[in-house]
């Protein structure tokens, strides 16, 4: 029978994988699953067997028949319209055991109540065929694919709730300074989440910021050493620079700027009569130009 021949495995019929790295469990979609049927299980996956509900077997890398002694349920009604064989009598789920990575992202408020950013990316990976079997009885899915960005929607709201525990009572410039505390807490409050899924939690990275893109420059210029008045007259300078505005050197070093360009004269003091002027040297007269000679009447 072709039952018998039929091969089951994570590849599509035109050789493509399904499990990709976004997805942690797959389950097969077809009913074709029957006594003798081979599950193909690749080196970085487990598989579930499951028949009407009830986990059967945990498989590990190789190919497997499946060879598990019948039970009569449906009685004569099986064997008049199945032949011995119903439909999704079997079903196989595949769990990725590869490490997998996934993103949580939201915001916190820091002690004064200012608006922070966080991003926390954390890799899992499914260890054993008991911690398989705990995702396919507890972690619940829709369609075929539990996918990561499912698991993280369970995850999200432990990461969100370490992560103010710590920024909320730190204030806004001192957050980054404990960013050692914030992997910490982070890493403990989801490992002990997730174990309870079977999913192990291999390795998390924090990163907090200020969520204003204003305060994040701010912040960036007293890290030069600015004062809180400097960097924020350097901040104004960089926008007026940006917009064109000719003022904003003035504006950087603290310096009035006048429209036009005119500058105030100082007024000239007058000189008082009775102040004696310095004698000064005459100016020299020309030569008086001699006279042009004349020539005597008789002779002409």
């Amino acid at each position: 029978m072709a039952g018998f021949r039929n091969v089951i495995s994570t590849l599509l019929p035109d050789g493509q994988e399904v499990m990709g790295p976004n997805v942690l469990l797959w389950h097969y979609p077809n009913n074709d699953i029957m006594n003798g049927s081979l599950l193909t299980v690749e080196s970085n996956h487990f598989c579930v067997l499951k028949s009407r509900g009830a986990i059967l077997q945990v498989y590990e890398t190789g190919q497997y028949p499946v060879e598990t002694p019948q039970k009569v349920l449906f009685g004569s009604l099986q064997q008049a319209f199945y032949g011995g064989q119903s439909p999704w009598q079997y079903e196989a789920l595949y769990i990725n055991r590869a490490k997998l990575v996934l993103k949580s992202s939201g915001t916190a408020l820091s002690r004064e109540l200012a608006l922070m950013t966080y991003d926390v990316d954390y890799y899992i990976h499914v260890s054993t065929k008991e911690d398989a079997a705990m995702i396919v009885q507890h972690m619940p899915y829709r369609g075929h694919a539990l996918t990561t960005e499912e698991v993280n929607a369970y995850a999200g709201p432990v990461v969100e709730q370490a992560i103010n525990q710590v920024v909320q009572a730190t204030p806004l410039e001192q957050v980054n300074e404990r960013i050692h505390d914030l992997t910490a807490i982070v890493h403990e409050h989801l490992q002990d989440f997730l174990a309870g899924y079977g999913i192990t939690l291999d390795m998390v990275k924090v990163l907090v910021f200020p969520g204003d893109e204003r305060m994040r420059q701010l912040i960036s210029l007293k890290a030069f050493g600015l004062s809180e008045l400097d960097a924020v007259r350097y901040y104004t300078a960089i926008i007026m620079a940006e917009n064109g505005v000719i003022s904003a050197p003035n504006m950087a070093v603290g310096e009035s700027f006048h429209l036009g360009g005119v500058v105030p004269n100082t007024p000239i003091p007058v000189v008082p009569q009775s102040v004696a002027r310095p004698q000064t040297a005459p100016r020299p007269q020309p030569a008086p130009m001699p006279r042009p000679l004349t020539r005597p009447e008789g002779d002409r």
